[in-house]
């Protein structure tokens, strides 16, 4: 075991650099923390929304799912996935209300 000594100043320089190293690593964890989501593989996305590998292909290209491409592989958030889910949802009960024609008896 080798012994190094250093001047107290340097050691202080030191240890501020790796205190601030320190705390914008904590930082940067609890940021990072609650952002977790879950990323999802295009098959997996598939079987979720019953849709087909083209009809995923088409809700990237137009813009409404977002998507990182990794290689050739193509992964998808899960909020992203519960969004457009929410978004169609919401679509298809405004077409129902418009469509609705009340019958008076």
């Amino acid at each position: 075991m080798n012994i190094v000594t250093i001047e107290e100043q340097t050691f202080k320089q030191v240890y501020g650099r790796f205190a601030n190293f320190a705390n914008q690593v904590e930082r940067i964890c609890r940021l990072n923390n609650h952002q977790s989501d879950k990323w999802l593989s295009g098959r997996e996305v598939c079987a979720l929304l019953g849709v087909s590998i083209r009809s995923l292909q088409n809700y990237r290209d137009s813009g409404k799912l977002g998507y990182s491409q990794i290689g050739n592989k193509v992964y998808y958030k899960s909020a992203d996935i519960e969004r457009l889910v929410a978004e169609c949802t919401a679509n298809h009960l405004s077409e129902k209300k418009s469509n609705y024609i009340p019958t008076n008896k």
